[in-house]
């Protein structure tokens, strides 16, 4: 049995109950094979992948918070650090009644390989809960937040481990702990990004991962001397990476006609109307209902059904795994070109593979989403030198990050036969900088 296989195995045995985590580690592992067989002895003798799939520490804690009733309830809370050989952990906070320690391994192990693409010096991590923002009053939330954070503060910090906003963490539950984490360490750092303006934040990290995901794309079309211009998009989710992901999109002249909730979709042939979509999910938090209703071209549709419309560019941004294989077959059967993956594994494997099979140009989230943990270096960067710079500033910056992205993929894929395949090419160029700094630090 290879060393790969060997380990893949191991995995299987050792975390059979969390499939996200096996589905991420397995889809890794197999397309390392190129390179781990080109350095078998020496990967197996140091133990490398097993290191790589072992995180360094996970927490799991109690959050008991007390409801607007007086009523207490309790919460489970998780902290997974998985990789520090490259710099600080870094990774988001999730809140949503789906997270289990497995999620949170899964996002983990992925943030490991893409916080290593965007070139900058941080390791691996991921947290939250399942607590469940929606419905529950600001008041809960802060009291949520804070017993939360009451716990999480003593694992993290500034050089050790940096959290951020994820799906149900946005800048008002990051305020919340930001300041629950300042109330009881007594000092005042970037611990904590994705933060407000007033208080450290960085200009443009709202937008990051959408416009990220953007200039991935556009690089991609260049590299095949296409354009996005008078391209047919279609977006899944209605949150930050959708929402600006569509805006970037059509600023580049295609049109986006599809976005989504937890509910229902809507198909806009005149192309989403992004203030709108702004007013009723960021302002009044609505259902993609209100709108249909505030949009006379919209049709919306209750359940599933974003991938059926015809399309030039596919842009998953809602949650993992949710492009099947029915929905791959019939976005290849419509003629679409290029699927890129704004949410954290969005695809499933048989869809990806099916994706690569019928030369549909795909990248996936370690590359793709990256946008957004990298303007989140970037604001742990203008912390450190007490500096804020301007929208212009961290935008080029942003773009630079994203192209530089697509070439190292695309030179790894190359460079070890597997020309046009972005997710090998990702994966290899993401562990290479994350092995050699590991063997570099001894058995650790």
């Amino acid at each position: 049995m290879s060393y790969v296989d060997d380990v893949i195995a191991r995995v299987k045995e050792k975390n059979a109950s969390e499939p996200e985590f096996l589905q991420a580690a397995e889809e890794v592992l197999e397309s390392l094979r190129p390179v781990i067989e080109a350095n078998e002895e020496k990967y197996k003798k140091e133990a490398l992948l097993e290191r790589i799939t072992e995180p360094e520490r996970q927490f799991k804690f109690r959050v008991p918070w007390v409801d607007d009733n007086g009523q207490v309830q309790v919460n489970t809370g998780y902290r997974v650090q998985f990789n520090s050989a490259i710099g600080p952990y870094k990774g988001g906070l999730r809140l949503h009644p789906s997270v289990n320690l497995g999620i949170i391994k899964f996002l983990g192990f992925e943030q490991i390989f893409k916080n290593s693409l965007t070139g900058l010096p941080i390791g691996g991590g991921k947290g939250g809960s399942d607590f469940d923002p929606k419905g529950k009053s600001d008041n809960e939330i802060m009291r949520f937040c804070q017993s939360f954070m009451t716990e999480l503060c003593k694992y993290i910090g500034a050089d050790t481990d940096v959290p951020a906003g994820d799906i149900g963490t946005g800048a008002r539950e990051i305020g919340y702990m930001f300041g629950q984490y300042k109330r009881i360490r007594g000092v005042y750092e970037g611990v904590l990004t994705g933060k407000g303006l007033t208080y450290g934040g960085s200009l443009a990290r709202t937008e990051a991962t959408g416009y990220g995901l953007l200039y991935i794309t556009e690089e991609l079309f260049k590299d095949h001397n296409e354009t996005l211009d008078g391209k047919t998009v279609v977006v899944s989710g209605a949150g930050n990476v959708a929402i600006y992901a569509t805006q970037k999109a059509q600023q580049l002249g295609a049109k986006v006609v599809t976005c989504s909730d937890s509910t229902g979709w809507i198909y806009d042939p005149e192309g989403i109307d992004v203030e709108l979509l702004k007013e009723v999910k960021e302002v009044k938090r609505e259902r993609l209902t209100a709108y249909a209703e505030a949009r006379p071209s919209a049709e919306y549709h209750e359940g599933r059904g974003v991938w059926s419309i015809p399309c030039d560019v596919a842009l998953p941004c809602a949650t993992q795994n949710e492009l099947d294989i029915d929905d791959a077959k019939e976005l290849v059967a419509n003629g679409v070109t290029a699927v890129c993956e704004g949410a954290n594994m969005p695809t499933t494997l048989e869809a990806t593979e099916y994706f690569l099979e019928n030369d549909v140009w795909f990248i996936g989230g370690k590359a793709a989403n990256a946008g957004g943990v990298a303007t989140s270096a970037l604001e742990m960067s203008q912390n450190s030198e007490r500096l804020s710079w301007t929208f212009e500033e961290v935008d080029e910056k942003l773009k630079d990050i994203m192209v530089n992205i697509y070439h190292n993929i695309s030179d790894a894929a190359k460079k070890y036969g597997f020309e046009g395949n972005y997710v090998v090419g990702a994966n290899i160029a993401g562990f290479e900088k994350v092995a050699e700094a590991m063997l570099s630090q001894g058995v650790v």
